[in-house]
């Protein structure tokens, strides 16, 4: 288990007040590691789980040569170019069941889609490719429209009996659920499921169903987080609205070390807040304050809060009964919880999540499935932008009438305009290094689609 120091030793021009996108990325892969535990779980309760241990596939899909399609099977050594075919029908090879006689040569057999091949016969003529006589029982092949092989599907063409079907670390995607089950498997050995503790902070923060008051907004960060947390698959632990007093700081952060893998706070980390929790955060773990070189979203704490940065006693009182989920139940490992520190500003907690928490979560998740990858979109518009840092603009992504992509941004680009993150459907990444943005410039695009 690494510390903060340890990890920053490791990076090139590590500097806490001026860390880049990239950095922020790269520590974070430094920081994390997967969780250990694992269980067996239906296939039903595997979706958006992450595989503990290879899926090793008991048979081979299919489990015999059979036919792609309706159609008529031959052997396709009878095919001869610039000539018409003609054959005997001597049976039907029917799906779920083999066909029990011979066909010899200048016969064929019908056969449906999913039916095995016959031994001696290797392509299958497409119904619509024949003509038939009724009367007695033949099939003409048009010339040329058949080539020795066409609509066969082979024996462990998908999988092969002893080969790995599902690696270690993929996601379980509906995809994989319905590839389980093509092998007879009733189960799967998942790494259990991560627990992330989440909670706002702030005097200036109202809970729903709270009067109003001067000064005062009502907490959306808690519900954004929520919704964030819930799409990954993660075991989510609301712990509500904890106010800025150091008691109540502390039994909320002991909660959630205890119990959850992850805390995800908001507000409360910029340099010279007129609160206690960045220094409660510096008290209870190891934490670095960071200053990224981007835009929303610049403030971030990471580190790790630890049992022992607490004194020994019980979750009571305020805070027991502010956390609309308490419960005394820990967490299978003992070593503290990952701590993201997110900005307060709504646009900023899940600009910040989108971009470094939520692959940091994937890897302690056990995933190893790569990124999606950013797609390319025209800009219609002019964007400023100065080389220095990363900016995640709000944007519209639309197909032009040529088919191409292209984007536009939402406008006002404030980090407190939360509305902009329901119009958009991707963030338009500005990199590092990059500058200003021409109209017709094409640039990237991190899309929303079953994300938020």
């Amino acid at each position: 288990m690494k510390t903060i120091a340890q990890i920053a030793a490791e990076l090139q021009g590590y500097d806490p007040q001026a860390l880049s996108a990239e950095q922020v990325s790269a520590f974070l892969e430094r920081l994390v590691q997967p969780v250990t535990a694992t269980e067996e779980v239906g296939i039903f309760e595997g979706l958006g789980r992450v595989l503990a241990r290879d899926v090793v596939s008991p048979l081979s899909v299919p489990p015999h040569d059979n036919s792609a399609m309706d159609g008529y099977a031959l052997a396709g050594a009878q095919l001869v170019a610039g000539q018409p075919l003609t054959l005997r029908v001597v049976g039907t090879a029917l799906a779920g069941k083999a066909w029990a006689g011979t066909v010899g040569a200048g016969e064929c057999l019908k056969i449906m889609t999913g039916a095995i091949m016959p031994a001696g016969l290797d392509t299958v003529v497409p119904q619509e490719f024949t003509t038939t006589a009724a009367a007695d029982g033949h099939i003409t092949i048009a010339a040329d429209v058949l080539r020795l092989g066409d609509n066969r599907r082979f024996k462990g063409e998908d999988l092969m009996e002893g080969g790995v079907a599902l690696a270690k670390g993929e996601l379980l995607t509906p995809a994989a659920l319905g590839l389980v089950a093509s092998l007879g498997l009733k189960t799967v050995t998942v790494y259990r499921r991560l627990r992330v503790a989440y909670f706002s902070t702030g005097d200036e923060i109202l809970s729903l169903g709270e009067p109003p008051r001067e000064g005062a907004v009502y907490d959306s960060n808690r519900y954004t987080v929520f919704g964030l947390l819930t799409r990954l698959g993660v075991e989510v632990i609301d712990l509500g609205v904890v106010r800025d007093e150091p008691a109540l700081l502390e039994a909320a952060f002991r909660d959630a070390a205890q119990r959850a893998d992850a805390i995800i706070t908001s507000g409360g980390v910029s340099v010279g807040e007129a609160d206690h929790t960045r220094h409660m955060m510096k008290q209870l773990g190891d934490v670095a304050f960071w200053r990224i070189a981007m835009r929303p979203g610049r403030p971030m704490a990471v580190g790790r809060i630890t049992p022992s940065g607490f004194q020994a006693k019980e979750v009571s009182g305020a805070y027991a009964e502010s956390a609309s989920s308490y419960q005394k139940d820990t967490k299978p490992e003992t070593g503290g919880a990952i701590l993201f520190g997110l900005p307060g500003n709504p646009v900023a907690v899940m600009v910040t999540f989108l971009a470094f928490v939520r692959p940091a979560l994937l890897r302690m998740m056990g995933s190893t499935r790569p990124a999606p990858p950013l797609l390319r979109a025209v800009s219609t518009e002019a964007i400023r932008k100065k080389p220095g840092r990363t900016e995640y603009q709000r944007g519209s992504v639309t197909t032009a009438p040529d088919g191409t992509l292209q984007v536009c941004t939402t406008g006002n680009q404030g980090s407190g305009v939360l509305s902009s993150m329901v119009q958009a459907n991707g963030l338009i990444v500005l990199h590092h290094g990059q500058g200003n943005v021409a109209p017709g410039d094409a640039v990237d695009v991190m899309v929303f689609e079953g994300v938020i």
